[in-house]
């Protein structure tokens, strides 16, 4: 068992050190962020099909889920900052390709590079907890998180007035310029951390392997799930191998002497617990995050506003600083009151906002309170389940314990979404591009539903330490 090293950052560096890393949380975020809004965008400059779209729109979630569990494993062995700036290293090209690419393949190629941002969060988080005493650890984990999430809206909204007064190319150049300088501050001012594990200890490849397989197999499940009726067999193909996979990687894992993901600390009542919130937490914010551009986009009868790129991202704006400000107010909630309360006034507060956003949603400023209070909520849960997770193992297995939230967090966002674009398609007649108000309803309703059971399993939680 290893044991939390002392700080070795003097606070005027410490805080230098974690701006930097503030920033390229927030670079990151934008940079993840930009092709959800300008789908029909791109479908119309790549002469892409439905099919070769919504490829693009999750195969940097596929990436990032399977590079987060081994980032956050190598930034524990090895020290997180180093692992951190090599991964955003290869993103920065990533996100290079993406913006000189001048067909689909190139721009999935850099897609793949992009996701491996999402291992940045736990390697950044390995790197707090080892240069900062616990309750600075926790605001500035909380810090971090939020504008990572603050960075996501942040993209959400410049993307669209980007690719329409300039292109889509400087959608993708932008933020991979705040990336590759926000890497270098990072490699300036943050000492390197202490390896956290010995470093002979060698790298699970096998289940590396077969968890990639399993994440993988899990997400293009979601990915077919809404055409299953139009594709039963490859659904079903995919089903078994998902079955299999996930068998064997559970066999292997138990049997490694250095799994990847050690089965025991998933098993900590902490750990699933703060998965099974987070997955469940952002399964319900997903739903928001589509449904709302749709409705601001919709124009139909009676209901949508038939907003543009640059209208939708002002009415989301609230949201985005929402978003912004809930991950140092989480941490600083996580400080003082414990998981427990954060957790619970922002499932409470998701969920009278869905409800709120089922029952009224015919004015501008409805929806855009709605979305704001969803964006608060999530950033207070999340960055608090995250903090406390990441300041409750082992030094040594901050990383892995923070990578499985995120794994958690990149599931339930791509399930929301599947279902919100389900209730869509499903309420759309043939030959028409508007879906009935009924499938918004329904929508945010069911999202609602969804969250409050949460509240039941957080009253599990422990209160935490306060300070």
């Amino acid at each position: 068992m290893t044991t939390t090293q002392a700080p070795t950052v003097s606070p005027p560096t410490g805080r230098a050190a974690v701006g930097a890393l503030g920033l390229l949380a927030l670079s990151a975020g934008a940079l993840e962020s930009v092709v959800a809004p300008t789908l029909p965008l791109l479908e119309r400059e790549l002469g892409l099909d439905p099919s070769g779209a919504a490829l693009l729109g999750v195969v940097l979630l596929v990436t990032g889920a399977l590079v987060t569990p081994l980032a956050g494993t190598l930034g524990d062995r090895y020290g997180g900052r180093t692992v951190l700036i090599r991964l955003m290293a290869v993103v920065a090209v990533g996100g290079t390709v993406s913006a000189v690419a001048p067909n689909l393949p190139l721009l999935l190629l850099g897609q793949v590079l992009q996701g491996a941002m999402v291992g940045a969060l736990p390697l950044s988080f390995v790197v707090v907890r080892a240069h900062l005493p616990e309750g600075r650890a926790k605001v500035a984990i909380g810090t971090v998180g939020g504008l990572f999430i603050g960075g996501g809206t942040v993209g959400m909204l410049a993307a669209g007035p980007v690719a329409e007064s300039l292109s889509r190319h400087w959608m993708f150049a932008l933020p991979t310029a705040a990336v590759a300088a926000s890497t270098l501050l990072v490699h300036r001012l943050m000492p390197a951390d202490p390896p956290g594990r010995p470093r002979g200890t060698r790298t699970d490849w096998p289940g590396l392997l077969l968890l990639s397989g399993t994440l993988g197999s899990l997400l293009l499940v979601l990915a077919l799930a809404p055409q299953a009726r139009a594709h039963p067999v490859p659904l079903g193909a995919l089903l078994v191998l998902l079955g299999a996979f996930g068998t064997a990687w559970v066999a292997v894992e138990r049997r490694s002497a250095a799994p990847m993901v050690d089965l025991r600390l998933l098993a900590r009542p902490a750990i699933w617990k703060a998965c099974v919130l987070t997955f469940v937490i952002c399964l319900g914010t997903s739903a928001a995050v589509f449904l709302v551009p749709q409705l601001l986009d919709e124009r139909g009868d009676g209901h949508g506003f038939g907003l543009g790129a640059t209208g939708i991202g002002l009415v989301l704006l609230p949201g985005a600083l929402a978003a912004t400000l809930a991950g140092p107010l989480g941490g600083l909630g996580e400080r003082r009151f414990g998981s427990r309360a954060v957790v619970g006034a922002g499932v409470v507060t998701m969920t009278a906002a869905l409800l709120f956003l089922a029952a009224a949603h015919t004015e501008i400023w409805h929806v855009a309170a709605g979305k704001a209070l969803v964006a608060l909520a999530n950033g207070l849960c999340v960055t608090a389940l995250m903090t406390s997770t990441a300041t409750a193992v082992d030094a040594g297995d901050t990383g892995i314990a923070t990578s499985l939230i995120l794994v958690s967090r990149v599931l339930g966002y791509a399930v929301g979404g599947q279902l919100g674009g389900a209730l869509l398609t499903a309420a759309t007649p043939p030959g028409s591009t508007v879906a009935a108000e009924s499938a918004y309803v329904t929508g945010f309703v069911l999202a609602g539903l969804v969250t409050l059971p949460a509240l039941f399993l957080t009253r599990t939680l422990t209160r935490g330490v306060t300070a």
